[in-house]
């Protein structure tokens, strides 16, 4: 066995061994050599010529009390070859020590390791990276799974809190990215083909006929009408009750609901006497009644206005599919699978790395773990999990573009796509602006203020995505694939966004309406809780005085609560179930369902209003907020407690996002290209070229800025 003192010893070092040994017997040598020389010359017998006597004395005078000079001879030569031996020694030593190339163990002067600040700044920017990269990515994946004829429902479910996904993949989280469910969309104007038409249309529908239609269409609530199927074609007597509720509104009251015996009692009735009752519910306050996911997912969706190219899925749009729809649906599923299954499988991995690298920073904002040394290799572990999830997309980012094939004949198709899907928002958005303006009216402003600006920034992603659209059709006709790569890559991320911005509209509203709905409940669930905690049946263990003290906090906001319902003034139906729900939290007593369900859907709220904000604003959020989300997606529906968690998660999340935006401020403020600040923003463009920089491509970070752009001229 090696001795361990020679074990990190270079193989070069035995030469060097050799040349010593060497030197150090050649010195003996000499030396020994030097000491024999006077016993050699004793035995010598040589007669000796005779001389004069005179010679011989003056001979033997010098040697008379000293010694001759040829004495020194020897040992001068003996130090001087010593001499420069041991400089020679000395000048190779210094020579290897400052070429030396073999690792040492210690190195005085060397570079020192990163500090714990550099090592966090490192972190910061691979989460921020990361998260980016998968946000992207599936983005441009969903674009992929709609060329094969699968809509953006089609396969995507979302897990957690209850609620399938209505549209789109889930985020690293399993939240939704932002549902579009195509309501309240009109017509197709036919203003002309390709990006040109949607132009067209965009504009067309933000004239004062679309915006009436958008009104009339919001004032009617055809979606906001929570009837079954089988009341709806057993109804009768809907102008009677219409009549009713409009007498009962001018007297202060709500219209009552029909008992279902009574409703199935009923004859039919058309849409348009559907359409009135709906009208007066609504001026009335009412809520059309909450119906049941299999409800909903039974009911057919009798729109005003139809969105071109929005498939039925399932029977939640329209009329169920028949059997030949089903047919070919399933058949472009399984093509889409099969095409996909490598990038949804890469993005699935990326997501898990980059909940894994959320987590660790998660901790390691708390202070965990606490010794220096392990806090730099939780830093390291989180850069490295970013690294991986990078990795993931990069290795699939070649296989895309050639299952897409951008700058070949699959352009044509994606742009078909891109357009359908602009057209559509060009409408809703009109709807959008129509049902803001009327829940600004009936709610409290804190009720609209998650998606204050959000019409307007859906109407500049619009904008972009038109210029983009048709610089898109110039290079296709051009035969310039690259150009058309780049500017369809940019005009879909601007499409997405939109859907986001303008879906954020559409599902407030709907969550209103259901909190509106729930807070009568809620409060009569509370007062039930209420009375159980006042006859000893609370789970806590509480003093007689702190238990008085907690049912007077309660019956004090569930009075104010009370008071906003029956006020003149508007209220903000989710803060008062918010409020509701945590007014008897600390009570700790058995909750009733009604309670459960008014904290779940506080808190659905709250994530999907972060997450929309975290992904439109993308290219200013830090990498706080993107932690803080992530952990509240992760938080399981398994009740109160653990909603109120992710509600206050999620809540933060957006508090830390909107900081981070009005820190960024906005990009380019002296550009004239239309849109780009927003795109930059919203992480469309990279920001890497005065121009705006390339869009942001399915990948990791050596391969989402493989296509640069520019701005359309």
């Amino acid at each position: 066995m090696t001795s361990s003192l020679f074990r990190g010893r270079s193989r070069r070092a035995k030469a060097h061994i050799r040349v010593r040994v060497t030197h150090a017997v050649l010195g003996a040598l000499v030396g020994a050599g030097w000491l024999m020389l006077p016993l050699m010359t004793v035995a010598t017998r040589r007669p000796v010529p005779a001389t004069a006597p005179g010679t011989l004395a003056d001979a033997a005078a010098p040697g008379q009390g000293g010694t001759s000079a040829a004495d020194y001879v020897l040992p001068l030569i003996a130090v001087a070859a010593a001499s420069v031996l041991a400089a020679y020694g000395y000048l190779r030593r210094v020579r290897r020590t400052r070429t030396r190339t073999t690792p040492v163990t210690t190195l005085r002067g060397g570079t020192a390791p990163p500090t714990i600040a550099d090592a966090e700044r490192q972190a910061r920017i691979a989460l921020v990276l990361a998260d980016d990269c998968v946000r992207t990515s599936r983005e441009e994946l969903g674009f992929v799974r709609e060329r094969f004829g699968v809509g953006k429902a089609g396969g995507w479910a979302r897990e957690g809190w209850g609620e399938k996904a209505e549209a789109g993949p889930p985020t690293a989280d399993g939240m939704r990215t932002g549902a579009i469910p195509a309501t309240g969309a009109a017509a197709d104007t036919g203003a002309g083909s390709g990006a040109g038409a949607a132009h067209g249309g965009f504009e067309a529908e933000t004239g004062a006929a679309g915006a009436g239609a958008a009104g009339a269409r919001f004032k009617a609530r055809t979606d906001a009408d929570r009837r079954t199927r089988q009341e709806t074609v057993a109804e009768a007597g809907a102008e009677v009750r219409a009549g009713a509720a409009k007498a009962q509104f001018a007297a202060g009251t709500d219209p009552d609901r029909p008992s279902p015996q009574e409703t199935e009692a009923e004859p039919s009735a058309g849409r348009e006497v559907r359409a009135g009752a709906a009208e007066a519910q609504f001026a009335a306050g009412a809520d059309a009644g909450r119906r049941t996911p299999q409800e909903t997912g039974a009911e057919g969706g009798a729109r005003a206005g139809a969105v071109p190219g929005a498939a039925s899925v399932g029977g939640a749009l329209g009329d169920p599919p028949s059997e030949t729809e089903t047919q070919h649906r399933a058949t472009a599923e399984v093509e889409a699978e099969t095409a996909t299954a490598a990038f949804v499988h890469a993005l699935r991995g990326a997501e898990t790395e980059l909940v894994a690298a959320f987590l660790m920073w998660r901790r390691y904002e708390r202070g965990l773990p606490g010794e220096a040394g392990a806090r730099r290799q939780a830093l390291v572990g989180v850069v490295g999990r970013c690294a991986e999830a990078g990795r993931r997309l990069d290795a699939e980012a070649a296989a895309l573009d050639q299952v897409r094939g951008l700058e070949g004949p699959g352009a044509g198709m994606a742009l078909d796509v891109a357009e359908g899907r602009f057209r559509a928002l060009a409408a809703r958005t009109v709807a959008a602006h129509a049902t803001l303006a009327a829940l600004r009216e009936r709610y409290a402003p804190s009720a609209t203020d998650p998606v204050t600006g959000s019409v307007e920034q859906a109407k500049d992603r619009l904008l972009f995505a038109t210029a983009h659209l048709n610089a898109t059709r110039r290079s296709i006709d051009a035969a310039d694939g690259d150009g058309t790569a780049r500017n369809l890559r940019a005009a879909e991320g601007a499409v997405a966004q939109a859907e986001i911005l303008v879906t954020g509209v559409e599902r407030l509203a709907a969550r209103l309406r259901e909190a509106a709905a729930l807070v009568p409940a809620a409060l009569t669930g509370a007062e039930a809780e209420l009375t159980a905690a006042r006859h000893g049946r609370s789970r806590a263990s509480l003093a007689t005085g702190e238990l008085n003290a907690r049912l007077a906090h309660a019956d004090g906001l569930l009075a104010a609560v009370r008071e906003e319902l029956t006020g003149a003034l508007p209220y903000d139906p989710l803060d008062a179930l918010r409020r509701i729900t945590r007014a008897v939290d600390r009570l700790d007593v058995g909750r009733s369902g009604v309670l459960d369900t008014a904290a779940l859907l506080v808190a659905r709220t709250s994530l999907e209003s972060a997450d929309d904000f975290v992904t439109v604003h993308r290219g200013a959020v830090g990498p706080e907020a993107r932690a803080l989300l992530s952990e509240a997606a992760r938080t399981p529906a398994t009740g109160t407690r653990t909603a109120f968690e992710a509600d206050t998660a999620a809540r933060a999340a957006r508090g830390l996002a909107e900081r981070d935006v009005r820190a960024h401020g906005t990009p380019y403020p002296d550009t004239t290209t239309i849109g780009l600040p927003g795109a930059v923003l919203g992480g469309i463009l990279l920001a890497e070229d005065p121009d705006g920089g390339p869009p942001a491509t399915f990948g990791g970070p050596a391969t989402r800025g493989r296509r640069h752009v520019r701005a359309p001229g």
